[in-house]
């Protein structure tokens, strides 16, 4: 019954301050034309001489709506003919201004001034598509929603050249209807913004006022109007491409030849399916693994571009975790478990990944709101192989099969800032392997003042395995205060024990009730010392859903600021009140450790990057109360701009902790050992970059983390109660572990969409109980390890159906 009333309550909330507030909406008047400018960013052709100008810019930050300065005017044109839209900037920069242009790669920029515009064909006030340049002419671009934020791994294929001359500087789009979607209609309103970023005073300028205290960006374009009688386009691109990859480790070598195709349609004006055939992910980073100690699984970032570009839709319900597909095989410790039961058996090949045979996404949104993803991914059967040293005989276990992933979501949005939708997701593994099936209804409903929000959902899974099939739920509300100075939140987090999404999901825990609270207090307008202030208190109370056992809870204070001179810095101090009971540490079911309160606190600082040398800096500490665990840390990351084309960052990291108390082992009697440790953190990375322009670069990325783990012989054994008795246990638990990771890369855009990439990679990977090594000798060490090389070269070529149409006409007329 409380329970309803609080939902009641909620609900009345979010109508009860429903007014809608007066806004400046601009409009801007497109011009149609027969014959298109020419690209070169100096805005000379005579068709922009008598089009509409869209003037008259304000401050988005760090001021609230602020006019822009009378020496740094912004101005804009936009004119359109049947193949695309072309876009005039012109950022005026008079007097003593200096124009900042960094060159960075696609997508990247540095310390560069940039101009931008915002286009929402469908007018939803939710959904745009970001086109960017910086004044060095690198080109960056996003897909913009409420549910994933700025997503930058969007690209589309449109063109752009800037300039610069004693007036300022000036910029040129052609954007092809291609890289846009559009419905067909004979008038078309579409919105519009634009913002222009001033690096050296760290302004930004917007052409449609934006109220910060509320709502978000997309509720506050402007309009586009004028357009009229133009077709959308048949929107097919094809990029085939060719890699050859050599690897060598440990004397062995080995080289493949791949060959595929990427494949983007737009089936409807609004839908378009991506496909990958063959695909090729032998170019994408190196994961920053560290030693996990905790029962978690360690999460890392997708970095396949197929996986990443365009996920906003898919990302609805946090049910989807892309690294799922091609990960680890379902059965891979199978392995491990059949060896230690024979003796006679060792592992020729057990490979630690599945290889996708393909993979094919659909994602849209239609004019009226209603939003459409699906995606389906074919996995390869994977098989480890044994050998029986008394025969010889090779024997094949299959760890995973054929197995489908498939991830379908429908989302309807309304009032510019609300969506109701429903997300599943399945694994089918052929045979008797583990299938799984996800579904969660998702909700996100806001008033029409922007105040007030109400968002969250209810999912339940359905896993099968070993002819038994478990049923689970799980549900998420939350009530948050969304404009003004002073914001709030309440929110209710409930998992059952039988709710497991892994399969195309990420879930570390299960069976726990939680809830969170949060109040915090910002400001929107410069004062007379800072640009931004932001602080603010965050509270939990956790506890076990089945039975109700309280489990802990925190309490965090934190804050952050930026000066005029944008030094940032910020902290946080967190603590933890009375004992609590940690049901994940013993790795058994239903047994716990009762763990002693802690502090933590830590600091930040980091210095202006406009200048040439600017450095990061963090401290942390944290300290139990009842024992003698504590620990610290810093991290130092100096960052040095030799000129606009080459940049270095050095990363430097320790963290230690002494008397740290954590699992160990589970004997044979089922005792649970926990023991007593010094843990240490190191590491070393360096990043860099020369660009040779802004279609061309080269980057280094190299990191070593170092990680040694020496247990102090004072063992203990977890009692019924949570609580440690000391324990005769002995062994040398002693841990020693390694990552190094060197990649040398060069890209080569030589047309738009087209690339050519060279890739050097060195990787090791060590793991030992030599704990008691210095650094130096570690280092030593490691360089004994056999490494790892290899050398890629991937060459991409962009297809646009449309112009290769218009080439081959042009043949026939020759």
């Amino acid at each position: 019954m409380k329970k309803n009333i609080l939902i009641l309550f909620l609900f009345s909330s979010l109508y009860l301050f429903s007014q809608d507030e007066d806004r400046v909406i601009k409009e801007l008047q497109a011009v149609r034309i027969t014959t298109p400018p020419k690209i070169d960013g100096k805005l000379n052709d005579e068709v922009w001489a008598n089009a509409p100008v869209a003037r008259d810019f304000v401050m988005f930050q760090p001021g609230d709506r602020d006019p822009e300065p009378k020496d740094q005017k912004t101005e804009v044109k936009i004119l359109y003919d049947d193949n695309a839209i072309y876009i005039g900037a012109y950022m005026y920069n008079s007097g003593s201004n200096k124009i900042l242009k960094q060159l960075s790669e696609r997508d990247d920029f540095g310390a560069t001034d940039v101009f931008g515009i915002s286009i929402n064909p469908n007018n939803d006030g939710q959904n745009e598509f970001w086109f960017i340049v910086s004044a060095a002419g690198v080109q960056a671009d996003a897909q913009i929603s409420p549910s994933n934020g700025e997503d930058f791994s969007w690209n589309e294929v449109w063109f752009s050249k800037v300039s610069i001359d004693e007036n300022g500087w000036y910029a040129e789009f052609k954007l092809p209807y291609s890289a846009l979607r559009f419905s067909q209609q004979e008038h078309h309103v579409w919105g519009l913004n634009f913002f222009r970023s001033i690096e050296t005073k760290k302004e930004l300028y917007s052409w449609n006022p934006i109220d910060k205290t509320k709502g978000n960006v997309a509720q506050y374009s402007g309009i586009l109007k004028g357009i009229v009688n133009i077709d959308p386009p048949v929107r097919l691109a094809l990029s085939p491409f060719a890699s050859v990859v050599y690897g060598s480790y440990d004397g062995d070598s080995e080289t493949d030849y791949n060959f595929g195709m990427d494949i983007k349609y737009g089936i409807t004006d609004n839908f378009t399916l991506l496909a990958t055939l063959i695909p090729d992910f032998s170019q994408v980073g190196f994961d920053d693994i560290t030693l996990n100690l905790s029962p978690f699984e360690q999460r890392f970032d997708e970095q396949r571009q197929f996986f990443i570009e365009g996920a906003d839709l898919l990302n609805k319900g946090e049910l989807f975790f892309s690294r799922r597909i091609g990960n680890r095989p379902v059965d891979y410790g199978k392995v491990w478990d059949i060896l230690d039961e024979n003796e006679d058996l060792e592992v020729i090949d057990n490979p630690h990944e599945v290889d996708v045979l393909n993979a094919v996404k659909v994602t849209g949104r239609s004019k009226k709101g209603l939003g459409i993803a699906i995606l389906n991914a074919v996995t390869k059967k994977t098989e480890a192989i044994l050998k029986d040293l008394t025969t010889d005989e090779k024997i094949k276990i299959v760890t995973e099969p054929l197995a489908n992933y498939n991830v379908l979501v429908v989302d309807q949005e309304f009032n510019k800032n609300s969506s109701v939708g429903i997300t599943n997701t399945s694994v089918i593994r052929d045979g008797e392997f583990r299938d799984a099936n996800v579904t969660a209804l998702t909700f996100n409903l806001a008033n029409k003042a922007n105040s007030y929000k109400l968002s969250g959902q209810g999912s339940t899974s359905y896993v099968k395995e070993d002819g038994e099939s478990t049923v689970g739920y799980s549900s998420n509300l939350r009530f948050s205060k969304t404009k003004g100075h002073v914001r709030y939140s309440i929110t209710h987090n409930l998992v059952d024990d039988n709710y497991d999404k892994n399969d195309l999901g990420f879930q570390r825990r299960d069976n726990y009730s939680n809830f969170l609270g949060k109040i915090s207090y910002r400001i929107f307008k410069p004062t007379t010392h800072f640009n931004d202030i932001n602080f603010g208190v965050f509270l939990g109370y956790f506890s076990r859903f089945k039975p109700y056992i309280y489990t802990g809870n925190f309490i965090n204070f934190y804050g952050r600021a930026t000066t005029r001179k944008q030094l940032s810095f910020g902290g946080r101090i967190g603590s933890n009140i009375g004992k609590g009971k940690d049901f994940f540490e013993p790795r058994t079911e239903g047994r716990y450790w009762v763990e002693n309160p802690s502090t933590e606190v830590s600091a930040y600082m980091s210095t202006d990057y406009r200048k040439k040398f600017a450095v990061d800096f963090g401290i942390n500490t944290y300290w139990n109360y009842g024992n003698d665990e504590y620990g610290y840390g810093f991290e130092v990351s100096p960052r040095y701009r030799f000129n606009d084309k080459l940049q270095f960052t050095y990363t430097f990291s320790f963290d230690e902790s002494e008397n740290e108390i954590g699992y160990v082992t589970t004997l044979d009697d089922e005792s649970i050992i926990f023991g007593k440790r010094e843990n240490m953190e190191v590491e070393n990375s360096i990043s860099g970059k020369y660009s040779f322009n802004d279609r061309s670069s080269l980057t280094l990325a190299f990191r070593h983390y170092w990680s040694p783990v020496t247990y102090q012989d004072q063992y203990y054994e977890l009692q019924e109660d949570g609580t440690l008795d000391e324990s005769n246990y002995t062994g040398n638990n002693n841990l020693n572990f390694n990552s190094w990771n060197l990649d040398l890369r060069y890209i080569w855009e030589f047309s738009r969409g087209s690339q050519l990439v060279v890739l050097y990679r060195n990787s090791i990977l060590d793991f030992n109980d030599q704990s008691d090594r210095s650094f130096q000798e570690n280092i030593s060490d490691l360089f004994d390890q056999p490494f790892g090389h290899t050398i890629s070269a991937k060459f991409i070529y962009f297809l646009d159906y449309n112009n290769m149409r218009s080439w081959f006409k042009g043949k026939k007329k020759n």
